[in-house]
């Protein structure tokens, strides 16, 4: 179909804006369509925007009038009684309704055949009927055809012409920073301004608000892990699981070039409660088989044997849980592929890390400060009972005088 115009867009998770908008803002139309063609052309530019559009289109032809205020004064007439008949002429007054039944029909009086009088005939329109020298339009005004606005859009009670394209093959931050580069270079009118907005407005105002409820995630599981284990010393050892998920995602993102998103900050903050899960049950063990009588050392061997299965178990069941999501199954499934693909690269790679790196950071913490967990009656009844000497256990024999 020839004149058909086929847009092809993808749906955005928790946002209806343009993924780039740009508003140019201004007073005066010229100059405000002016600029905002410049700054259309400069997005087209960026190879990573497609349908770049901009709001400020050519406009219907019409007849401009601009009045002469020294003319009219000159004799004797006033613009707003002349701009009045003129527009009665041409567009017509309503001057009666005809009541036909329940129906009223408004009757509406203008020239005749003017909806195809050309210009030359405008001009010959007289301002001051009923006078003795008729006055023609051309003498007081200046007729020409031009476009005028296809529409006056306003924000914020200010004119403004807007630029709107889609992102393919980029991420939303760095189109941000490379449309500011790009507007800091033009030559802008005075008096006319930019400023990005769409959803790299709602990023900026969103993330925030994403990198706060990750800090208190984080400090939450802080606060519960340390009234639990009765220590601040081992809870900051499990929470270094959370920077070893960090380093899995930031590759992983890289290596299949997904770019950084409100899903994937929800699946940091995901993480931050799911990867501790593996380290808590392998530093519990190890601190019980401690208070049993072992060696930091034995005790973090043996505790890495024992909850190995768990651990792995733990694991598997959410990567393969999340696999469905991650590869995009489904009817609109793809809008969650970035959360997924976020929680499995951290959590997979993580439990590799956390079988190594923490029983090393426990065995040399527990070297500097000396434990850290209280020893219980038990322990120190071992320990105890350890140092006995077999001459101590044995009973004193009296040797009777003869």
């Amino acid at each position: 179909m020839p004149d058909a115009i086929v847009h092809v867009t993808r749906p955005v998770l928790f946002s209806f804006a343009t993924p780039i908008e740009v508003q140019v803002r201004g007073y005066e139309l010229d100059e405000l369509r002016d600029a905002t063609n410049a700054v259309r052309d400069e997005l087209a530019g960026i190879a990573d925007l497609r349908d770049v559009k901009s709001s400020i289109l050519p406009g219907s032809p019409e007849v401009q009038i601009v009045y002469n205020r020294d003319a009219l004064a000159r004799l004797n007439l006033d613009i707003r009684s002349v701009a009045e008949l003129v527009r009665n002429k041409v567009q017509g007054y309503e001057a009666t309704k005809y009541n036909r039944k329940d129906r009223k029909i408004p009757v509406r009086v203008r020239l005749k055949d003017i909806d195809t009088a050309t210009v030359r005939e405008l001009e010959d329109l007289v301002v001051n009927p009923g006078q003795a020298r008729p006055v023609p339009l051309s003498a007081v005004a200046e007729i020409t055809l031009g476009r005028g606005p296809n529409e006056i859009r306003r924000i914020g009670q200010q004119r403004v012409g807007l630029v709107t394209a889609n992102l393919a093959g980029s991420g939303l931050g760095s189109a941000a920073r490379e449309i500011d580069e790009r507007l800091a270079k033009l030559n802008l009118p005075a008096g006319v301004t930019t400023a990005v907005t769409g959803q790299s407005e709602e990023w900026e105002t969103s993330s925030r608000s994403l990198y706060l409820a990750l800090g208190l995630s984080i400090f939450l599981v802080y606060v519960i892990m340390a009234s639990q284990f009765e220590s601040l010393m081992y809870p900051m050892i499990i929470l270094i699981t959370i920077p070893l998920a960090l380093v899995g995602v930031v590759w992983t993102l890289l290596l299949l070039n997904v770019p950084v998103s409100v899903l994937v900050i929800l699946g940091l903050i995901l993480l931050a409660g799911i990867v501790v899960n593996n380290a808590i049950v392998l530093v519990d063990y190890a601190g019980q088989l401690k208070e049993r009588g072992h060696s930091t050392d034995d005790a973090l061997a043996l505790a890495g044997q024992v909850r190995l299965r768990p651990i792995l178990m733990t694991t598997l069941t959410t990567v393969l849980g999340l696999v469905p999501m991650a590869l995009g199954l489904g009817d609109g499934a793809e809008l969650r592929t970035p959360m997924a693909i976020t929680v499995i690269a951290g959590l997979s790679f993580s439990t590799l890390l956390t079988l190594v790196v923490i029983p090393t950071i426990y065995a040399g913490v527990d070297r500097i400060f000396g434990g850290g967990v209280p020893e219980s009656r038990e322990v120190k009844l071992l320990r105890e009972v350890r140092a006995v000497t077999p001459e101590q256990l044995a009973p004193e024999v009296e040797v009777p005088q003869p």
